[in-house]
């Protein structure tokens, strides 16, 4: 981290009831950076959430690429051109998953947005841990101004389920 570099909370939800997204509109564009850290739970097991910035959900502008394993076996996935970021998979049913995003160049207006996320990983029953790693690109050069959180399908965040959003000065 570059001298003088500081990480400046701008929002932190903590849900008193399950919910199926956690939205951080009107983000300021004075930071170089964006960190998302959540630590939540799921109504259901082996789910994943997923991010859009600022209300994007066309068909083709995010893509990403996963690794994940657990020490004795590992995976991999991509997809292009679809309509999430797919941020976090295998959330499970209590608050034992932790996931830390870094959003690069959040607020520069001529680049595409990158977008590494880290977290351990909960697999079907909560029986599965391991940890994984996604990385990604939003095709759009507008500067984000809002991120939501959404939960897939049917699924919620669970009650106590912490949200915080920090901007990187310096970075």
């Amino acid at each position: 981290m570059a001298a003088g570099a500081t990480y400046e909370p701008l929002a932190t939800t903590t849900l008193g009831s399950n919910q199926s997204s956690v939205t951080f509109s009107s983000i300021p564009g004075t930071y170089t950076d964006l960190v998302l850290v959540v630590n939540a739970g799921s109504t259901s097991t082996d789910n994943f959430a997923y991010l859009e910035f600022n209300t994007d959900t066309s068909g083709n502008n995010y893509s990403w690429t996963t690794l994940y394993g657990n020490g004795s076996s590992a995976g991999s996935a991509r997809n292009n051109s679809i309509g999430y970021i797919c941020a976090y998979v295998g959330i499970g049913t209590s608050l034992d998953t932790t996931i830390i995003t870094n959003i690069q160049n959040y607020s520069n207006s001529s680049t595409y947005k990158t977008w590494l996320s880290r977290s351990n990983r909960v697999s079907t029953g909560g029986t599965y841990y391991g940890t994984e790693a996604l990385v990604g690109n939003w095709h759009n050069a507008s500067a984000i101004t809002s991120v939501k959180v959404n939960a897939y399908s049917t699924f919620s965040f669970i009650t106590g389920s912490t949200f915080t959003l920090f901007g990187i000065a310096a970075a």
